[in-house]
């Protein structure tokens, strides 16, 4: 064994020091093996932990628990998914980037990772600087839905309210600068039309909010409004994304409805430590990848309004900074400013 070598040439060497240009080679070749042997032991050889920068039940959670577990079976081994919530997913994301960085903790994040740092003048991180990117799983459109008193059935019906009765209609969120609010923001821009914004404290508050009819219009994920449209307790308009959704096939998307080039979604994906091993990091994307084709892991996320994608850490780098770049301007436009 390598230690044994060096152990050798250690005890040689303060013995009679003239020996080390003897034992020098010896000494090298032992180092090498046991970089190499370091390098190929197996990854991972114990639990994993996952943090989730959002509370437990919202859209993240959902989607980590059910990936966590197709990754769990795809590296045999146990995920620990650990809920770090507060500062829209800026406190768990500062947890993780001050972790070891040895691929035991692992980050998920989606649109607001990129979004945050425009928003927020000291986040407590820095995206690319201090994240290693391993994979884009998946990603989900919006639904705009309305409460059912409000006399709109279409896409066109609400914009010709919206301009009729400026400032009347309601536009909940989940927050200032959040997935929900921009994409309502995004839209109006592109429609020019104006709805009075309304921010809560988290998207399940705001879809409450809408279902009370405390508020007129919401962009919710799919997975949080998909039950209350099929119950006809809220009535779907359009979806943001660029391609109608197999969960509802005869709702139009907003790029339909005469904004050909609209198409907002947000994102998930998996990150680690910027300092995190190469070799780990790789390891953990082809494994990220393989979980995504595990046909458990597929239907479960097609039923929360998600695609899959399963991107490379490069191709996912290239992704997130240009989310940062599309987002910025907008972000920067909007008359809120957090510290």
């Amino acid at each position: 064994m390598p230690f044994n070598v060096f152990s050798i040439v250690l005890r040689q060497w303060i013995k009679k020091p003239s020996l080390y240009a003897l034992f020098l080679p010896a000494l090298t070749t032992a180092l090498v093996l046991h970089t190499h042997l370091a390098k190929s032991q197996p990854y991972p050889t114990k639990p994993l932990r996952l943090i989730v920068p959002f509370s437990t039940g919202s859209g993240s959670d959902t989607l980590a628990r059910v990936f966590s577990n197709g990754l769990g079976q795809t590296l045999q081994q146990t995920i620990v998914v650990e809920n770090r919530a507060g500062a829209a997913g800026n406190i768990g994301a500062q947890i993780a980037a001050h972790a070891t960085p040895d691929g035991y903790h692992l980050l998920l994040v989606n649109i607001a990772h990129a979004i945050n740092v425009s928003i927020y003048k000291n986040p407590g991180y820095e995206p690319l600087r201090d994240f290693a990117m391993v994979s884009l799983i998946a990603s989900g459109p919006a639904l705009l839905v309305v409460h059912p008193s409000i006399p709109a059935h279409s896409l066109p019906q609400l914009i010709r309210l919206a301009k009729a009765q400026p400032g009347t209609l309601h536009q909940a969120s989940g927050g200032n600068g959040t997935f929900t609010s921009l994409c309502a923001e995004l839209f109006k821009r592109v429609a020019g039309i104006q709805f009075l914004h309304v921010p809560y404290r988290s998207g399940g508050e705001a879809l409450s909010a809408v279902l009370s009819n405390e508020v007129n219009i919401y962009f919710s994920p799919v997975s949080g409004a998909i039950h209350s449209v099929k119950q006809n307790r809220l009535r779907a308009l359009a979806i943001s994304s660029a391609h109608r959704l197999d969960l509802l096939p005869d709702l139009p998307t907003i790029a339909e409805n005469g904004f050909p080039h609209f198409e907002v979604g947000n994102w998930y994906g998996l990150v680690l430590p910027a300092k995190a091993p190469v070799s780990r990091i790789q390891a953990l994307s082809l494994a990220s990848q393989n979980t995504l084709h595990i046909p458990t892991v597929q239907q479960h996320l097609k039923t929360l309004g998600l695609v899959t994608i399963g991107h490379s850490p490069e191709v996912f780098t290239s992704f997130f900074a240009a989310e940062i770049n599309r987002w910025r301007p907008i972000v920067q436009s909007l008359p809120f400013n957090n510290e």
